[in-house]
């Protein structure tokens, strides 16, 4: 589980995005599109849970991203090329259906652009037609540009202030993509406000939606309970029983109380850590 290249991808006030590969036959060979692996950088640390971007079953690598936004991911962020990642374990978590919907619009916010890139290569091979909308607050944010453009028909973006792409969120786009032609699936990962607001676009028009709630994870595994998750009025596990699920049947309000919980103390533990 040695780290065979790095890249810095962006850099902003919420931390580097690096992007990691890592050798990993067994994984690389049988990681679908929508699953995660679980990681530890070193024996002492936490697991922490990171969407399977890309794999190559034939070299036997595996390609994450990650943003340095807490304890594990700053070390992560530090490891170098060479450097032999403690544990690694996956890929875990239910894939993307993957199937003929037509035409596919996936819509990505910030980082949640590295985990729609394996659903929008997946889709497109299987003869959709995807239209990607990708959201960052500024043009140093946006991540993955290229790499969409190859595996989707059309690629749009957009910046909070503008300075790339179109001025505005990325539901905006989204909202008048929907106007212009019938829409099999929407398929959207990002900060939760984003999701919901798609959630509550899709819902309007009746368009199906799907979401990915790999980001709420913390122990990835089913133990520790802190990715409770309420659709359709029953409690599940985004670990186990996701990352996956109907964006029109998650209770967002409470997804997003609950996911604030221990922002405050993470940040005192990085600043303990001077990280």
């Amino acid at each position: 589980m040695k780290i065979l290249d790095k890249k810095m991808l962006a850099a902003g006030p919420g931390g580097r995005i690096v992007r990691l590969d890592v050798s990993s036959p067994e994984i690389a060979g049988k990681a679908k599109a929508g699953q995660f692996v679980v990681l530890m950088v070193k024996k002492e640390g936490e697991r922490i849970p990171l969407t399977v971007v890309d794999a190559d079953a034939q070299k036997g690598v595996v390609t994450l991203i990650v943003q340095e936004a807490g304890l594990t991911t700053a070390l992560l962020g530090r490891a170098r090329v060479g450097d032999d990642l403690y544990a690694l374990v996956g890929p875990l978590g239910h894939p993307t259906p993957i199937k003929k919907y037509g035409r596919v619009i996936v819509v990505g916010g910030g980082v949640g652009i590295a985990e729609i890139y394996p659903v929008a290569k997946a889709l497109t091979g299987a003869g959709n037609e995807v239209v990607a909308v990708l959201g960052a607050r500024t043009k140093d944010l946006l991540i993955l540009e290229d790499e969409m453009k190859r595996v989707c028909a059309a690629c749009h973006v957009m910046t909070d202030d503008g300075s790339y792409g179109k001025k505005g969120f990325t539901t905006d786009m989204l909202k008048e993509l929907l106007g212009q032609a019938r829409c099999g699936l929407v398929y959207a990962v990002g900060p939760l406000p984003m999701m919901k607001k798609v959630a509550l676009v899709t819902k309007d028009l009746d368009v199906p939606a799907r979401v990915s709630l790999n980001a709420i994870m913390v122990d990835g595994t089913g133990m520790c309970g802190c990715c409770r998750v309420s659709v359709a009025g029953e409690t599940r596990f985004s670990c186990v029983d996701g990352p996956e699920f109907d964006a029109h049947a998650v209770d967002w309000d409470e997804l997003i109380k609950r996911n604030a919980i221990y922002s405050e103390k993470e940040k005192h533990i990085c600043r303990l850590h001077n990280l």
